[in-house]
């Protein structure tokens, strides 16, 4: 019984093959009933273009490939969710190749932990150099800052790739980033329209030297110049430049003046009429000591909100904060929550943390740009193994963004994009 049961069987299949066969198609696309399984993260690699990047199939890497992924930091949300990809990519081009133990391809992820040391991130960048990776991706801090190590590593038989943030270093292969100025731009639309595309604003930038800054920055002020004649910016703040800001700000509580404060501070540090200890001294005068010794005092104790409060106070026509990444739109909220406006002020930026999240569901942040940091993580793996492989690459990958208000967020589409 079961002999026939199995020729039964084998009839029934060699009959269906033969109505494949004979019908024209691809027996490999018949419907078997088994639904593919797609990676809940699949949304997020759907959003990279060129989609080559989104995908591990053409990496052939030999066994024991070493890529080192190097980024500005390690715990933010932000950040975690760039490991996140960096680690799937691994994981994905493993699988395909079939590699376990030590043939496995090591992609290793190391960031400083403050996103402002760039000296640790020189420093993690030599170390890297010294154990030979097959290839350096890195999220440069300052985009000026590693092109004597990039000279060294290309010399060595290292190439780079770029993420997150354009280098200015000509021997970049790809960068893996988000549209920053398309994406800095529609923000500035939307803050220009949370406030009846008139009045004034401010612009909070995370530093003065990475390249996704200057990028949002000008691309921020460039859209409002341009598109919205109503709206002017009175006040920009770079947050890597928060401590000379304190102390400008304590020194005119003092009732000092900018020129004064220069002058003393120049004098004190002996760079002014003499440069040696004694004339150090000499070059300023008792009460400016004082007065600089109070300033510091000031200073000192002053955080960041309250400083940017300060500034942001001296404008009582303010309508609209924009913030050019996740620091620099908590900077803001607090500031406003300092100054007791942060339901009357629009505040609109980049990125979605636990923190901002929770902001914008309360009616204190009126929409946010998000990135897509898995993506760009995935993205980064992807167009490093490509540099190895010498299989050609694009100058710059787009890893995509998307628009969350109070509105949208909780859209299913909207929810896989959050990180927290």
């Amino acid at each position: 019984m079961k002999k026939r049961l199995i020729a039964a069987v084998s009839l029934a299949v060699c009959a269906a093959m033969g109505v494949c066969a004979c019908s024209g198609e691809d027996p490999d696309n018949v419907f078997t009933g088994e639904e593919t399984q797609v990676p809940e993260w699949q949304p997020k690699l759907n959003m990279i273009t060129p989609e080559v990047y989104g995908t591990v199939d053409d990496l052939d890497l030999e066994p024991g490939t070493y890529i080192s992924v190097i980024g500005k930091m390690e715990n933010s949300s932000y950040w975690k969710q760039v490991q996140k990809g960096v680690q799937q990519a691994a994981d994905d081009i493993n699988e395909k190749l079939g590699y376990t133990g030590d043939d496995k391809v090591k992609v290793l992820f190391n960031a400083p932990a403050d996103s402002e040391d760039i000296d640790e991130q020189v420093n993690i960048l030599d170390e890297e150099m010294s154990r030979y990776p097959d290839v350096i991706a890195i999220a440069s801090i300052d985009e000026d800052a590693s092109a004597v190590q990039f000279d060294l590593a290309i010399g060595n038989g290292i190439p780079v790739v770029a993420f997150d943030s354009r280098n200015s270093y000509q021997g970049i292969q790809c960068t893996c980033m988000t549209d920053n100025a398309q994406a800095a731009a529609d923000g500035a639309a939307k803050l220009c329209e949370a406030i009846g595309d008139s009045g004034e604003v401010a612009l909070i930038v995370q530093d003065s030297v990475s390249g996704n800054a200057r990028e949002r920055a000008e691309a921020f002020r460039q859209e409002i110049a341009e598109g919205h004649p109503g709206v002017s910016i009175v006040e920009t703040i770079y947050m890597d430049q928060l401590d000379e800001m304190k102390r400008q700000a304590a020194a005119e509580e003092l009732g000092v003046t900018s020129e004064e404060l220069a002058a003393w501070t120049e004098a004190a540090s002996g760079l002014g009429e003499g440069s040696d200890s004694d004339a150090k001294g000499e070059a300023i005068s008792e009460e400016a000591k004082t007065k600089l010794e109070d300033i510091d005092s000031i200073a000192g104790a002053m955080s960041g909100e309250e400083a940017a409060a300060y500034y942001l106070s001296k404008h009582p026509e303010l309508k609209g904060c924009f913030g050019t990444n996740a620091d620099a739109v908590t900077l803001g909220l607090e500031a406003l929550r300092t100054m007791e406006q942060s339901e009357e002020i629009a505040l609109v930026g980049f990125d979605a943390g636990k923190e901002q999240l929770e902001a914008l569901e309360a009616g204190e942040i009126d929409g946010l740009v998000v990135q897509n940091p898995f993506g760009m993580g995935y993205a980064t793996v992807v167009a490093a193994a490509r540099t190895i492989l010498e299989i050609g690459n694009e100058a710059v990958v787009d890893t995509g963004y998307t628009w969350v208000d109070k509105e949208n967020m909780e859209d299913g589409s909207v929810q896989m994009m959050l990180y927290e």
